[in-house]
């Protein structure tokens, strides 16, 4: 049985999109299936470029089917439907933005061009924002994290409000693009938060593999994406141009927080 399913995309700035002076941004969201909704704020700091938003197999405007077999769903499948979308735009040269899961996302993509070698795709360069590059770790630091503030106040049912305003998003109303992010998700167990990418570690691409993208790290001050989880990706590329960026008084969602600092550092 085959079936067929839309990914859904929006293009702001389309005129904008064939530039050789100022190359389109193709913005990767996290989760998994955590919609593009929380990072369509980017077209206000960045209002110069070209920016292509979609949203993955399985949440937002992706999501107008009821088949919930898990096997559709995976990294490798998510890979295909990003090569199939760079190639129904047409995009030849780009930036690729990978924001939490979506790093992890674009990280792969970059080996797989890498690895083959004669691809005519050109990606100028990539940012992973508040992306761990192996997600055990970072998930026992974020259990650690709940665990500190549950010996601050041991009222288990403040706790994921009070790992939000610390770790997650510091404003202390959720942000009207999280909330709709949230509000359109994917379903839990199918394909939704690290419970679906369980093990994922990066790795290096093999060694006759062409040069990958520079690369710059971004996380937040509070993330709890810590220091430790993306330290890592220094090792994951093959090459040694990865620098990093911590966003002085941010958490994971710096674009919600503070988006002109955050603008002006992409």
């Amino acid at each position: 049985e085959t079936a067929t399913y839309q990914v859904q995309y929006y293009i702001h700035n389309r005129m904008n999109l064939s530039s050789q002076k100022a190359a389109p941004i193709l913005v990767l969201h996290g989760g998994p299936g955590v919609p593009s909704d929380y990072l369509l704020p980017l077209k206000d700091v960045i209002p110069y470029r070209s920016i292509v938003f979609y949203d993955q197999l399985g949440c937002g405007r992706s999501n107008d089917h009821n088949d919930e077999r898990k096997e559709l769903y995976s990294i490798e499948s998510s890979l295909d439907d990003l090569e199939l979308l760079i190639k129904k735009i047409g995009l030849r040269r780009f930036h690729l933005y990978g924001q939490s899961f979506g790093g992890i996302l674009a990280f792969e993509y970059l080996k797989i061009i890498a690895e083959r070698k004669n691809d005519d795709v050109e990606c100028l360069s990539v940012i992973l924002s508040s992306s761990p590059c192996d997600v055990a770790q970072v998930e026992g630091v974020a259990n650690e994290m709940i665990t500190d503030l549950i010996k601050d106040d041991p009222d288990e049912s403040t706790i994921m409000e009070r790992f939000r305003l610390k770790h997650q998003c510091q404003t202390t109303a959720k942000p009207k693009a999280l909330t709709d992010a949230y509000e359109h998700a994917g379903k839990t167990g199918i394909w939704r938060g690290t419970d679906s990418i369980q093990g994922y570690k990066a790795v290096k691409p093999e060694d006759a593999a062409k040069r990958m993208s520079s690369c710059m790290v971004m996380r937040g001050e509070n993330d709890f994406v810590t220091e430790e989880c993306v330290e890592g990706w220094k090792d994951a590329f093959n090459h040694n141009f990865v620098r990093y960026k911590v966003l002085d008084g941010c958490s994971h969602h710096g674009l919600l927080e503070n988006g002109p600092m955050y603008g002006d550092i992409v």
